[in-house]
This record gives C-alpha cells, structure tokens and sequence, in this order.
C-alpha cells in the first residue's frame, strides 16, 4: 500500500509498505488503486489533513533514482517514491464535486 502524509522528513514522501503493516487512521482518506500488471491493486491513501491541500489536484506517483524513505519498502532499492501534482481542470472539478 501507498500512504502520503502531511509529516515532516520521511512522512513528506508517498510510503510504500507492505499489506497490513501500516496502521491507517480513521481520517485517512483512500484515494484510489494502483493497476498493476500481474499484482494485486495497490491501494493508496493520503492523511486527511494533506488531502485538504490536495483535493483539487491530480496526483502521480512516480519513482525516481534516489535515496528512498528510510521505512518505506523502495528504501535499499537506490530509487525513491514521488508525488507529481497538476491542478485539476475545471471538467474535473465538476466531475468530482468539488468548486
């Protein structure tokens, strides 16, 4: 699973953790799934609080050569998790509710 929070040094990163060992909170929102070929979907949550900055943004994880987050699963990988953002059209605002 992927885990996005508001946090300082490692927390600032998308967290990738295997299932079931990263405890979600109660005001974490999940964003979506991750689609990949061959894997089970990957879900992805961000912490509520960091979802207010984000809602009105399209979000992609991507890896990069890097130093991962020290207790995220890419960490001895020599890549590292980021969050590209746009700001969402105003067809996709629409479709989502939102102002």
């Amino acid at each position: 699973m992927f885990h996005q929070s508001g946090g300082c040094c490692d927390g600032s990163a998308p967290m990738c953790y295997p299932a079931g060992e990263f405890r979600i909170g109660e005001r974490d929102v999940h964003l979506g799934d991750l689609g990949i070929d061959g894997i089970e979907p990957v879900p992805v949550w961000m912490s509520g609080s960091q979802f207010e900055y984000w809602k009105h943004t399209h979000l992609t994880i991507d890896v990069v050569p890097g130093r991962g987050s020290g207790f995220s699963l890419e960490a001895p990988e020599g890549v590292r998790f980021l969050i590209r953002s746009r700001l969402l059209t105003e067809a996709e605002l629409a479709a989502f509710g939102l102002p």
